[in-house]
């Protein structure tokens, strides 16, 4: 065998250094980890610059957005937390707060609920009704629902201006259900025998044996539903008419992306408010600080998760 290609018979495998391994494995040389580091660097900029930028535009003063133009600043000049005082001093903002945790815990845990069970349905062999309803699944990811047939269904059926339209039409996600029964599938077999022959129901099962196994694909899973029931604006555009029941997306969408004015009526303030931006920018960290407080709980479990089906034997 040559020092530069291993072989086995006359088929080539792959290239190899002299020290005998391949390429891929060896050290990378000094210019290839700076630039490895330099393209890190900015790729780490590009998310922090921002985001600090938004952090320090909602502590800043008057007098530093003044000076800054009226425009975002990278130095706030000291710390004023008078936006976040009137952010969350009982207004439209801390009812909208309130409004998206709920909806977001309660349709979160009723999405996994639903998922898992109709996973583990679909992962059993020889279930009745499995192949028909794993086809119309893969053709839900192919073909969504119009937008017009699915606000008649929620009209007929009398959820218009209910939180509960935030949550039933979106319950359960075709993709997430896949990649569960995914994750089921390559659970060790010999368990479920083992536990039928003892004389385990498949709800024991499910809850004894597949749920504790499965606490990667969960954390997954529940992390996709949480962020797109905490992020979902449009359906409450659709759906929710009083605007005492707007979500936080709905709040964020209305007051920093439209970017409408915000009075003190609307944030229950009776002193003078601070500058808009300042306001605009308070309400945008709230709405993402959760999503981030959330992932640093999940994260060994989302590691493991999102390398699902990546590797087979």
């Amino acid at each position: 065998m040559s020092t530069d290609q291993a072989t086995i018979g006359d088929d080539t495998v792959r290239p190899e250094t002299a020290s005998g391994r391949p390429v891929w494995m060896e050290k990378p040389s000094p210019l290839v980890r700076v630039l490895k580091f330099l393209a890190l660097g900015v790729s780490v900029a590009l998310v922090i610059i921002p985001f600090w930028s938004i952090i320090a535009t909602s502590i800043a003063s008057q007098e530093t957005i003044n000076a800054a133009a009226g425009g975002m600043v990278m130095w706030p000049g000291g710390i004023d937390l008078t936006s976040y005082q009137a952010v969350l001093s009982g207004g439209v903002v801390t009812r909208a707060m309130v409004i998206s945790i709920l909806i977001t815990v309660i349709g979160t845990l009723l999405s996994l609920a639903t998922t898992a069970g109709l996973a583990y349905w679909l992962s059993r062999p020889r279930s009745f009704g499995s192949k028909p309803m794993l086809i119309l699944l893969l053709g839900a990811v192919l073909f969504t629902p119009g937008l017009i047939p699915t606000y008649l269904v929620v009209k007929e059926l009398g959820l218009l201006d209910s939180y509960w339209s935030l949550i039933l039409p979106v319950m359960i996600n075709a993709f997430n259900v896949i990649v569960m029964r995914a994750f089921f599938q390559e659970l060790p077999q010999e368990l479920f025998e083992s536990a039928a022959i003892d004389g385990a129901s498949s709800a024991t099962i499910l809850f004894k044996i597949v749920l504790p196994l499965s606490k990667a694909v969960l954390a997954v899973v529940g992390l996709f539903y949480a962020v797109a029931y905490w992020n979902a604006f449009f359906n409450a555009l659709l759906y929710i008419q009083s605007t005492d029941k707007w979500p936080m997306a709905l709040v964020l969408r209305t007051y920093v992306v439209n970017q409408t004015s915000i009075g003190g009526d609307q944030l229950g303030a009776t002193e003078a408010l601070p500058p808009q931006l300042s306001l605009q920018m308070a309400i945008l960290v709230i709405a993402v600080v959760p999503i981030l407080l959330v992932y640093p709980f999940i994260q060994r479990h989302f590691a493991k998760g999102v390398m699902i089906g990546a590797v087979k034997g």
